[in-house]
């Protein structure tokens, strides 16, 4: 058993909420920019001051409502302006948030707003309205459902006209520390979504002791950050919170469908995201040189900025070979890839599943550093990071500070401190279950070195044992394998088969430029082409990627590509984009036989 443990940065209120941050800024700060709102398509600040205004009016029209301390209110929308508004407003109601995510069918919302007893829900468009209406009838305790998009925020301010300012003041200080803050219900990979109970205190120890940790990134007054992962995820409210609580500006963004021309436009010095992002950030940029006949000086920019990040790691740094090559690449490439990610940038925090090695010296090698974390709900997303100035690539870095990660003896890592969930809401047992001793039991495994960094290498449950009784851990090949730019997902199965095997779908941005670029018919799919032995070629270099980060007994032997995608529709992935293994497996039966055939 093995453990390590870095000391607090930052004490913890014992009698304070989440509310305590926005006065605090507007009394501090009043005339800085906390936040960022589009209006008529134009960026537009919004002050500390003007943000508390606007929180405590949309407060009133709650407590006006009925909405009494305690009770559990819905958030059900697309990240925008609104979300961080009315979250405020539910905490300074003496409310708790429920976020619901945008893309969730009835029956879960139901089940969210059911298991919670939610009192009253805002949701964002006319289908979040339906959604509801569909289910109202099992919904006893749920009293008020207000639109966004129908002027939810003006009909709370009209509602709450005759509420008092001393009335607001005694409802936001009604929280305390270990008062619940949020009820934010997992992805549900297996099962029912479990709705993680997240108190003020989960809030305060982490991002108050990642913003510590982080300070280069969080300079108030000259620091930014564009939202765009779904604010219903733990990791986006991390976001929020650690923005407030910095202070630093914050933009909100719905999707990511146009994100470069928002990053263009907002310009923001940090860059939230998951591997998928810059995943496609890096592939788009290899794929448009390759479309204008600078691939190969493109290739050759890559793997000077991986190996002059591998360098910066040695005693003796980088050569003076190499320091002019990156100069060179840096007036020619790199500085152009900088400017894509909003221009100002030298840092990004990815979380949600491994970056990998390569596209992390990459982006390092570039000068936009991307910092390795690792967090699940119920640690209030990050209980582990790389620091800004001591960075290990490959790793998800080193505990939050105030907390511990213990490596139990079958690999398992397990947590402690005050930045976890109180338990399950409704849900003793599964709490008691996964707090056992004292400590979270996360049912990822990872190592420990000597100095305190963390590597995921797989999840317990999700371990493979082939027919051979060799234990294969999927997640590390499937990264690789997913970081090809024609892949989109990647499925490793083997588990009693006499060898590994892989299901492989195509990721349909790219794979329109690779059927181009390869003569082949226009409008060509995933599903006419997925025999295509061209195709088949790219796809195995992948997989020989992926098979040399792993031994000979866990490499992939067969794949399948399919002619569909793993979609959350569909129930293969959850909102978080992790795989639902089992169902992938059941709906996909018949294409792994068929890598088991003779």
């Amino acid at each position: 058993m093995r453990e390590f443990s870095l000391p607090a940065l930052y004490e913890v209120p014992s009698d304070g909420n989440l509310t305590d941050l926005i006065r605090r800024n507007a009394a501090q700060h009043p005339d800085v920019a906390v936040m960022s709102r589009k209006v008529a398509g134009v960026w537009t600040d919004v002050t500390a001051t003007q943000f508390l205004a606007e929180v405590r009016t949309a407060a009133k029209g709650l407590i006006a409502a009925g909405v009494e301390p305690g009770d559990r209110v819905a958030l059900m929308s697309r990240t925008r302006y609104e979300w961080v508004l009315l979250d405020f407003a539910i905490w300074s109601a003496g409310a708790v948030t429920v976020p619901v995510y945008e893309t969730s069918s009835p029956e879960q919302v139901q089940w969210i707003l059911g298991d919670s007893g939610a009192v009253a829900v805002l949701v964002e468009s006319d289908a979040h309205a339906d959604a509801v209406a569909s289910v109202r009838d099992r919904l006893p305790l749920l009293r008020h459902v207000w639109q966004i998009e129908k002027g939810a925020v003006d009909a709370l301010r009209t509602q709450g006209a005759e509420v008092s300012e001393e009335t607001v003041d005694l409802r936001s200080a009604a929280a305390k520390a270990d008062d619940p803050a949020t009820i934010v219900y997992t992805s549900g990979t297996t099962g029912r979504p479990k709705g993680c109970v997240l108190t003020h205190r989960s809030f305060f120890a982490e991002c108050g002791n990642v913003v510590e940790r982080l300070k280069p990134l969080f300079r108030t007054g000259e620091c930014s950050v564009l939202l765009f992962l779904p604010a219903a995820h733990v990791f986006g409210r991390l976001v929020e919170v650690a923005s407030v609580m910095a202070p630093i500006k914050l933009g909100c963004v719905p999707d990511i469908k146009n994100l470069t021309d928002e990053l263009a436009a907002f310009r923001p010095t940090l860059v939230l995201g998951v591997p998928r992002v810059f995943e496609k950030v890096y592939n788009a940029a290899r794929a448009k040189a390759q479309a204008d006949g600078k691939g190969k000086i493109f290739d050759r920019a890559a793997n000077t900025a991986i190996a002059y990040s591998r360098a910066l790691g040695t005693p003796q740094g980088p050569s003076i070979g190499l320091k002019v090559r990156h100069k060179v690449f840096d007036r020619l490439v790199y500085g152009k890839l900088r400017a894509v990610l909003g221009g100002r940038g030298e840092y990004a925090i990815s979380g949600g599943a491994p970056l990998g090695e390569r596209l992390g010296h990459f982006y390092r090698g570039i000068g936009f550093t991307v910092l390795e974390g690792y967090g699940l709900t119920e640690t209030c997303a990050a209980t582990a990071f790389n620091p800004w100035d001591r960075q290990k690539i490959g790793t998800v870095g080193q505990p939050l500070p105030g907390s511990v990660v213990r490596i139990a003896d079958d690999g398992e890592v397990l947590l402690h401190g005050e930045h976890l969930f109180s338990g399950y809401w409704n849900n003793e047992a599964a709490t008691a279950e996964a707090l056992a001793d004292g400590w979270f039991h996360t049912g990822d495994i990872g190592t420990l070195d000597e100095d305190g960094y963390l590597a995921i290498t797989g999840r317990k449950k999700e371990i493979i044992v082939t027919a051979g009784g060799k234990n294969v851990a999927p997640a590390v090949i499937e990264d690789r394998i997913r970081g090809h730019a024609l892949v989109a997902e990647c499925m490793v199965v083997g588990d009693g088969r006499p060898f590994v095997g892989a299901l492989v779908t195509l990721d349909e941005e790219f794979l329109g430029r690779w059927a181009e670029g390869h003569g082949k018919p226009a409008g060509s799919t995933a599903l006419s082409l997925r025999e295509d032995p061209e195709l088949l070629a790219e796809v195995q270099r992948a997989v020989d990627d992926g098979n040399a980060a792993v031994s000979k007994a866990e490499s992939v032997r067969k794949f399948r590509v399919l002619g569909a995608q793993f979609t959350e529709e569909a129930g293969h992935i959850t909102p978080s984009l992790k795989l639902k293994r089992n169902v992938v497996a059941k709906d996909f039966a018949d294409e792994v036989e068929s890598i088991y055939r003779s």
